[in-house]
């Protein structure tokens, strides 16, 4: 059984430090959330973890094998390294979305994004047995060189691209509680419970009926996202060699089966 850990992360008071004194140069603010995230994502990926940028003031983690130790280090060491500080949700439920609604519902409870008076917030419990493990799917778009990037302007194969990932992201969430992030190029992860591989079809076949977006997918499990996303990418190479639209890892395809 799947059992998920992601961690909230939130810029403390950022929409008024933004304007405090007066309003910041729009792309020193774009630099400052670009190097957060940056730090961020290694920190959590130095740890077997995986970060998603989302609107930047609010980031996403997947954090399975971190501790409270390690949420209190990344705050101190954020706030070390940056004018602005983060308070961080922790919520864990074999359904990514309910986890993530745990995790918001904390930082929620302990004051506003936009409290001047929240600061370094840490709520929630990790997992602490280290027994559960994590499904993450990597999703590609089908030929996407050949359909967009030298067919298209770079605008036109963006807005294709993101049509799929938009239409993929809603229908995941309403559906399964599935979290997808667009993560560049044409690529796009999803953090997902217990889905057997008709789930992953319906869903890829959703896609090309709603926007003509055609994708493929490899799903991979483990005790943390770097495992799981790992043996997703291999999955992924499995679809790219056989032609399929959906692979499953040997532990995702024994769970299955089961």
């Amino acid at each position: 059984m799947t059992n998920t850990q992601l961690t909230l992360v939130q810029i403390d008071n950022y929409g008024p430090w933004t304007v405090t004194p007066e309003p910041r140069r729009e792309m020193d603010l774009q630099t400052l959330q670009s190097r957060l995230f940056a730090d961020i994502a290694q920190f959590v990926g130095y740890r077997g973890g995986y970060a998603f940028f989302t609107r930047f003031d609010n980031m996403v983690a997947v954090t399975n094998g971190l501790d409270t130790d390690d949420h209190r280090l990344l705050q101190e060491s954020m706030g070390n390294r940056y004018p602005v500080t983060i308070s961080l949700g922790i919520g864990v439920d074999a359904n990514p979305a309910v986890a993530l609604e745990a995790a918001t519902e904390g930082l929620q409870l302990a004051g506003s994004a936009q409290d001047g008076d929240r600061r370094e917030v840490l709520t929630g419990t990790p997992i602490t047995d280290g027994t559960d493990d994590l499904s993450i799917a990597h999703f590609d778009v089908n030929d996407a060189t050949e359909k967009y990037t030298d067919r298209l302007n770079e605008f036109d194969s963006f807005i294709q691209i993101e049509q799929g990932y938009a239409t993929l992201m809603r229908y995941l969430r309403e559906e399964h509680g599935g979290l997808s992030f667009f993560v560049g190029g044409d690529n796009i992860i999803a953090v997902t419970p217990e889905m057997g591989a008709d789930a992953y079809r319906d869903a890829i076949d959703h896609v090309e009926d709603a926007v003509g977006v055609e994708l493929k997918v490899g799903v991979g499990r483990g005790a943390t996202a770097h495992e799981a996303g790992m043996a997703a990418k291999h999955a992924l190479e499995e679809c790219r060699h056989r032609g399929t639209a959906v692979e499953l890892d040997d532990v995702a395809a024994g769970v299955e089966s089961e």
